[in-house]
């Protein structure tokens, strides 16, 4: 589907088949293009943002997100390309918790150096479900954008409570991904929704990102044990590899002889937002010089979980024909922070019946000679 033409210039929505799932059942994809020319591609089998066409500085365009072409190569494993993550995003520690004095069980469906934890909301997480999708342009004109719901009903994954979700993605004439999360529940249960978008500034397929120059609002982390869960504690950054406060190189320090590198491969951290305030502000900026490409991320979420491909190897190849090999792309997830339900000490992440989970994010895409 398309807008209508008018006399001022508008973004459009185009629909295309994109494949079939194991069940028989179609996806689709939809194509939000602003009147610059860029443009994001979106499929409603597990909310999957598909294709990032974003200007560098001489305003050419080129795909900067890893992903495929069509949904059959989604449908195997791969490190979550693109999709919605819940019901809980990161990691539970041995796929357990206890809520108002009840134990749980939620699908253990990962390991870590040889210590079990329920990843990213288990074997069938939010990235593995057809979601219900509805086109629109914002009321102003000046986005298009895409509303998807989905009912994760109780005792899916383990989890408790029939959870409604519903998560919008609108794409603005700035080059602005916004993503809003809404989720309400019938019972008290743990949510933790971002997007696991990953990126390479240099154009998808491009071989590493450790180039990139990052600089992170975030003068603290939360340390992890030998499993990658975090041991509880909340650390500074300053004097350590995982100092972002001023522009540095994702592959500066990505090899020191540091413990936290070592446990994850690289980073594959979760970073403890400087928030100056409630409500959206910036918490990361990205720039990649040979492109002058700037990816810069604003969120209300406290937490954010820097991932370089530390076990890409190869073994997937993108829509460029090229695989992605070891660092090849980074995943920035806004979210609250691992394995909350056991840490006590960590910002809550229980929904109760009768309040609302909102949450936004904005990826915003600019250049810089």
């Amino acid at each position: 589907m398309t807008t209508p033409s008018t006399s001022t210039p508008a973004p459009t929505i185009t629909l295309t088949p994109f494949g079939t799932l194991p069940d028989g059942r179609a996806a689709q994809l939809y194509t939000l293009a602003n009147t610059r020319g860029a443009q994001v591609s979106i499929t409603n089998y597990g909310g999957i943002i598909t294709r990032v066409l974003v200007p560098d500085r001489l305003g050419r365009l080129a795909d900067i997100t890893t992903g495929f072409d069509m949904v059959e190569k989604y449908t195997p494993a791969n490190p979550y390309f693109g999709a919605l993550i819940g019901r809980f995003a990161n990691r539970i520690a041995a796929g357990k918790f206890t809520l108002d004095g009840k134990p749980f069980r939620v699908t253990p469906n990962s390991a870590s150096n040889g210590h079990p934890c329920s990843l990213h909301g288990g074997a069938t997480g939010f990235d593995k479900v057809l979601w219900r999708a509805s086109p629109f342009l914002s009321p102003d004109g000046a986005a298009a954008a895409l509303k998807l719901r989905y009912l994760s009903k109780d005792g899916e994954e383990g989890y408790p409570g029939n959870l409604e979700v519903a998560v919008t993605y609108a794409w603005n004439n700035d080059n602005e991904l916004r993503i809003d999360y809404h989720a309400t529940t019938d019972k008290p249960t743990p949510v933790n929704l971002t997007n696991h978008a990953y990126f390479n500034l240099a154009g998808e397929g491009s071989p590493t990102i450790l180039d990139h120059i990052l600089t992170l609002n975030a003068s603290r982390m939360t340390p992890v044990d030998n499993a990658v869960i975090p041991t509880g504690q909340i650390t500074p950054v300053a004097g350590t590899p995982f100092d972002f406060t001023a522009p540095r190189a994702i592959g500066e320090r990505i090899n020191d002889d540091d413990e936290q590198l070592k446990i994850a491969g690289g980073y594959d951290h979760n970073f403890v937002l400087d928030r100056p305030a409630p409500g959206l502000s910036k918490a990361a900026d990205i720039y990649e010089p040979v492109t002058g490409r700037v990816l810069e991320i604003l969120t209300d979420q406290p937490g954010l979980q820097l991932y370089t491909g530390n076990f890409f190897d190869g073994s997937c190849v993108g829509k460029s024909n090229r695989p992605y090999t070891r660092r090849a792309a980074f995943a920035f997830e806004t979210q609250h922070y691992p394995d909350s339900p056991n840490q006590p000490n960590f910002p809550n992440t229980i929904l109760r019946p009768g309040e609302k989970y909102q949450t936004a994010t904005i990826y915003r895409f600019t250049t810089r000679s």
